[in-house]
């Protein structure tokens, strides 16, 4: 993946240059259509997303629960926890995302305290409400 491209991510952007070479080697960035089913609830998680470019409209039980957007990421607490996923996430419009495997978002957050700070942060959100947008 593009360093630069990483660089104007919120999440990456204060990132050394040596992390984001380091991050660079682990994410992939995927561009799907509409219509895609990117996580499906229920399952086993094996990889996070962040959303670039885009839309995706999240559902639990079949009920919508949120949208997501540029900046935006799910499937954290599954790849953080290795649990099942409790949400599915479909790409509402076409969308560019950065991917990464669940063992790689583990090994970035232990490197990396200030990417893991703003995913705990996000996990502690989805967390504590009932009807969060955790995906």
């Amino acid at each position: 993946m593009d360093e630069a491209k990483l660089k104007r991510v919120g999440l990456f952007a204060q990132l050394s240059p040596a992390d984001l070479r380091r991050l660079a080697r682990v994410t992939d960035e995927i561009i799907v259509p509409a219509g895609t089913r990117l996580i499906d609830e229920g399952t086993f998680a094996h990889e996070f997303l962040l959303i670039r470019e885009g839309t995706a409209e999240v559902r639990r039980g079949g009920q919508p629960i949120a949208q997501l957007g540029p900046g935006e990421f799910a499937g954290e607490i599954g790849a953080m926890h290795d649990a099942r996923r409790n949400a599915t996430v479909t790409a509402s419009s076409e969308l560019t995302a950065i991917v990464m495997t669940a063992r790689d978002l583990r090994e970035i957050t232990e490197e990396m305290p200030s990417v893991a700070a703003q995913i705990d942060a996000v996990i502690a959100a989805r967390s504590g409400a009932r009807g969060a947008r955790e995906p």
